[in-house]
């Protein structure tokens, strides 16, 4: 299965913020939206991602004023990117590998959605649920 498979779950409603907008601005997105990360955008491009780690990172490096920059200069750049015919496996490999909790989806350079790693292993213990019960009745039905 692929990303695609999470993706066509959704409303297709991605929050992201502009490198220009503060962090304060980006803080407060994630607060109230209750999410872990954004995606950064210059325009139509994905130039980087800004989650809770960066802003605590920011925060003990320089202290409060870093709410006042620009979230360009405290974001995650180059963005980690997949497409939507990324294989779920791959996409989770490859945030275990990075160390990473987000991934941007990109298709033909633009933006079509944002997964975390949450939706990713929900995904698959779903599928593997899912498996099981079918082997279950299979057994039973023998």
């Amino acid at each position: 299965m692929t990303i695609a498979t999470i993706l066509s779950a959704r409303d297709g409603t991605v929050f992201s913020c502009s490198c220009e907008s503060s962090v304060r601005d980006a803080a407060t997105l994630l607060a109230e939206k209750r999410i872990g990360a954004l995606p950064i955008v210059r325009g139509d491009e994905v130039v980087g991602i800004f989650s809770e780690r960066d802003l605590i990172y920011r925060l003990h490096a320089i202290g409060p004023d870093v709410l006042d920059q620009p979230v360009e200069q405290a974001m995650t750049a180059p963005p980690i990117t997949v497409t939507s015919d990324t294989p779920v496996m791959s996409a989770l490999s490859l945030m275990s590998r990075r160390r990473i909790r987000h991934l941007p989806v990109i298709d033909e350079g633009r933006l079509v959605g944002f997964v975390s790693i949450g939706d990713l292993v929900k995904y698959r213990i779903d599928k593997i649920e899912s498996e099981a019960a079918a082997l279950r009745d299979y057994i039973q039905s023998a």
